[in-house]
């Protein structure tokens, strides 16, 4: 829950003051925090609202639930719409519970009492017979006389959780503020189609950050403009358990015994000859690659077609050479890694590829798009040092959300340029689509675009060896493959330590981009975030602003700076004209609140890539 931290300040900055908080802590935590109890402000204030309860095995029917919460049985049919206060109801069946909640400073509460029937516990009582409707610490705190223990027959205060409306908030004309307890299986999207209300609402009456995640036994308000109603057809979750309800053992018969012991039986045989046959696979790869190691070795010792003193041209390619000293050679290592899917080809190759480095086929810096053997490809011009180490790099990565190394060209000496050959996704470049105004990406795309770019950062952040980070990422090195699918274009990460890498890339970009590597040159997977958050800028508005000074004024509303016409018309003007209003509108405000996050000054205050895959997983 902390790192939804920043996610929950930026969210109800934008929404208004709300009052009540989410408690994601346990039914059985013995700990207050905001949300444990709905607070209020005036001790005059009090409200007719209502209630969530589960049928369960002890209370099945109307009659047996409205007997523990001291109510009208015939009010309770009537409000759900059922005909037999005496009918067994389906385990988990959701009732709708009228309640008054009164302001007793400083917590709204519905008052209500509990007969002990028998040695039980606080927990037993709050969490399994009243569904989690309050914490075990407030039902303990309301019985101080009690101690720690109830007593048989002892009459218990149950302030269960409740609250009233209060629309001086943004939220207006709320008629009811429904208490539902969380089970395993629910969330606030399946929340909302039960009761028919935008899960923004939702959101904002609880402070919750856009799709968050919550817990079994934690409660949450549901804001109702409209009489109460439960769309019953909305798939449930799981029945609950709770811990109360007394369990009885299955006496297993002879035969299920004997089927039981078949299949162990079985499993283990079955596992055991699958661990055997890996174990041989493995040691005939292992065969193979210390073949092959010794052959190419011997190639490079007879022929040394890759040696230190020189890079001769291939016969198979018959492209130019060049010759090189001992200290810029590649290893044989690195060769045996990459000797069979590198292609290599000649200045003359590259030069012919794009029309001697005409200004149309410029993408980026030192990017140029060009044909080689009749395929688009991308070709980064760098310096020969910087070329091994990209080549270096592509040979411990694999990816289908970053492009791929194709081949090389080195120049005729150590001071000369060298090329790299990528692959070229046949939709060009994220930067040249946006721009397109008479083709605009749909809103669909631009979502699974943006998964696809975290997808393949939180590749190198995370699931490398040693992790990588970008530093030069922006909307001209993302590529977009015919299926509309983004891939990240790799020319020059740097490993994730740290540590100053100088601040000539910062210095020179003239971009709107991470002010710590901008001044101190350090390189952190927070510097992505930062550039990503640029990238979502600049899909909501398709606008490509170098210097950040638009999208930090665009953006401003979400501080609490909302002018005229309010913060949804602002958010409108800023998306991209093309779309034409053609998008969900609550999806746009959680992609600028995230976007606004991820460009925070502080690299502290940013989210992690998993924070912004946990966002995007849910739009896709």
């Amino acid at each position: 829950m902390h790192k939804n931290i920043w996610f929950l300040f930026l969210f109800s900055s934008y929404l208004g003051n709300a009052e009540q908080y989410y408690d994601a802590t346990p039914c059985s935590s013995q700990q207050n925090v905001p949300g444990s109890r709905y607070t209020c402000k005036s001790s005059h204030a009090s409200c007719q609202t209502l209630i969530v309860y589960r049928a369960n095995q002890h209370f099945p029917t109307v009659l047996s639930i409205s007997t523990l919460f001291n109510m009208d049985p015939d009010e309770v049919l009537k409000l759900n719409g059922l005909t037999s206060a005496d009918k067994i109801l389906k385990p988990g069946r959701e009732v709708l519970l009228p309640i008054t909640c009164h302001c007793v400073q400083p917590f709204y509460q519905a008052k209500h009492s509990y007969i002990v029937p028998e040695n039980t516990t606080f927990e037993e009582i709050a969490c399994g017979v009243f569904e989690g409707l309050l914490k075990s610490l407030t039902l303990m705190e309301a019985n101080p006389y009690l101690q720690n223990s109830p007593k048989i027959h002892s009459v218990l205060r149950v302030p269960l959780r409740c609250a009233c409306p209060d629309n001086t908030t943004t939220l207006k004309g709320i008629r009811y503020l429904v208490t539902y307890p969380f089970i395993e299986g629910d969330g606030t999207i399946m929340l909302s189609e039960k009761f028919g209300v935008p899960a923004v609402d939702i959101w904002t009456v609880n402070s919750m950050a856009p799709f968050p995640t919550v817990y079994p036994n934690t409660t949450v308000l549901v804001p109702l403009r409209m009489d109460p109603a439960i769309n019953l057809s909305i798939p449930d979750s799981e029945p609950p358990s709770p811990g109360f309800l007394p369990t009885f053992p299955i006496k297993q018969t002879g035969l299920n015994k004997k089927l039981r012991n078949l299949y162990v039986g079985v499993s283990v045989a079955g596992f055991s000859l699958i661990f055997f046959a890996l174990i041989r696979v493995g040691l005939y790869l292992k065969a193979i690659i210390k073949l092959r190691r010794e052959r190419v070795h011997s190639l490079i010792a007879r022929s040394s077609p890759f040696s230190c003193s020189t890079l001769r041209s291939s016969p198979v390619s018959g492209r130019t050479a060049r010759s090189s000293t001992p200290n810029s050679c590649l290893s044989p290592d690195l060769l045996l890694g990459i000797k069979y899917s590198l292609s290599s080809y000649g200045v003359e190759d590259i030069s012919r590829a794009t029309r001697e480095f005409h200004e149309d086929t410029k993408v980026g810096d030192d990017v140029n798009i060009g044909l080689l053997d009749d395929v688009e490809v991308v070709i980064k011009q760098m310096k020969f040092d910087d070329t091994r180490h990209v080549i270096d790099m592509h040979s411990k990565i694999n990816h289908i959300n970053i492009v791929r190394l194709h081949g090389v060209c080195y120049g005729e000496s150590d001071s000369c340029w060298s090329y790299l050959v990528f692959e070229c996704p046949c939709n060009g470049c994220l930067r040249d689509s946006l721009s397109n105004s008479a083709n605009p990406l749909q809103w669909y795309r631009r979502t699974q675009i943006a998964f696809d770019i975290a997808i393949g950062l939180h590749y190198l952040h995370c699931c490398t060896i040693p992790p990588y980070t970008h530093t030069s990422l922006n909307s001209r090195n993302i590529f977009l493959t015919g299926e509309w699918r983004a891939k990240v274009a790799c020319f020059g990460i740097t490993p994730v330590t740290g540590s100053s890498v100088g601040t000539e890339m910062g210095e020179n970009t003239g971009k709107w981009i991470a002010p710590e590597f901008l001044q101190h040159g350090i390189a952190s997977e927070k510097v992505d975030i930062f550039a990503f958050g640029v990238i979502l800028l600049e899909l909501i508005s398709a606008r490509e602003d170098t210097e950040g000074n638009y999208f930090k004024a665009s953006i401003g509303f979400l501080g609490g700076g909302a002018g005229e016409g309010g913060c949804f018309e602002q958010l409108r003007n800023f998306m991209d004209p093309g779309l034409k209003e053609d998008y969900p509108l609550a999806e746009a405000l959680c992609w600028a609140v995230l976007a606004k996050a991820c460009v925070e000054e502080d690299p502290l205050h940013r989210p992690s890539m998993d924070d912004v895959l946990k966002v995007l997983a849910r739009m896709v």
